[in-house]
């Protein structure tokens, strides 16, 4: 069976992820390229242009290559889309991907959390999202890194090295930037603070975890998943809730699960198309 090379575009509140596969038939799929870039209060659009220019780059290939490109998330922004797929189907298709034997998402976003409950074939049987408060986000410790003077990629492992976690409140955003500053002005260490933070989010997604009656292992999905303090503390959120036990995992491209699910979810759809003969058209309408 021919090879097909497929791209995926997904356009989050924070940052736009896109990845080039290359698929041969359903058995084999090579990555053949990535890229993120953050938002920064640009154009979603030309930020999505400018992500599938570099991900075409570090994939060795030009646009006229790609079969076919699919967005996620904020398809809109995506005007040279060939069709669309909707962020739990991509989510829940790259995290099988990534880690074969997932039963259980959960997509860690900039505005909002989702845990899915997934079967084999990577369709959702089951899913909870996080409520309106932003406390619970990306964003919102993203906000509180810059506050406390740390480097994102220094959160996750300056939560880790600390041995006791100070309790912030994990109902509102508001409440818990001002818990935060009154810990800094009590010279609570920020390993500390990050930790509480950290511990306040794990145990809301675990709580949405076992209401889906997740299984392990559960794949982190999403900006958040490369943030090793806080899979730590979703675990062992886990562990102390008196539920079954489940392992949380992530991929080095857990980040990319998204765009990764919508190039994949492409590859199928462009097959299924072909089948259909040349008159079938792209389908472009969301699935």
């Amino acid at each position: 069976m021919a090879d097909l090379v497929t791209a995926g575009i997904d356009v989050g509140t924070g940052a736009v992820k896109a990845a080039i596969v290359c698929s041969t038939g359903v058995a084999k799929t090579t990555v053949l390229g990535t890229h993120r870039e953050r938002l920064l209060r640009r154009d979603p659009g030309r930020v999505a242009e400018l992500a599938y220019e570099r991900a075409c780059q570090a994939a060795g290939l030009t646009r006229k290559d790609v079969a076919y490109v699919a967005s996620t998330g904020d398809g809109d922004a995506v005007a040279f889309r060939d069709g669309h797929f909707y962020g739990m189907t991509t989510h829940a298709r790259g995290a099988t991907f990534l880690l074969p034997g997932a039963r259980s998402v959960a997509d860690l976003g900039a505005l909002h959390a989702r845990v899915m409950v997934i079967d084999e074939q990577s369709r959702v049987r089951a899913s909870r999202m996080t409520s309106q408060c932003a406390s619970g986000t990306g964003q919102f410790i993203e906000n509180i890194a810059r506050y406390l003077g740390i480097r994102l990629e220094d959160v996750g492992p300056l939560s880790r090295s600390a041995t006791r976690a100070e309790v912030c409140s994990g109902i509102c955003a508001v409440l818990a930037e001002t818990d935060v500053i009154n810990m800094v002005s009590r010279g609570i260490p920020l390993s500390e603070i990050i930790r509480g933070i950290h511990e306040s989010i794990a145990q809301r997604l675990a709580k949405l975890l076992r209401m889906v009656r997740a299984a392990g292992p559960v794949v982190l999905t999403g900006g958040l998943a490369a943030d090793v303090g806080l899979s730590a503390e979703i675990e062992r959120a886990l562990d102390e809730d008196g539920g079954p036990k489940i392992e949380v995992a992530a991929h080095p491209l857990s980040v990319q699960a998204g765009a990764l699910g919508a190039a994949l979810w492409s590859a199928h759809r462009l097959r299924r198309l072909q089948a259909r003969g040349p008159d079938a058209g792209y389908l472009s309408t969301p699935t």
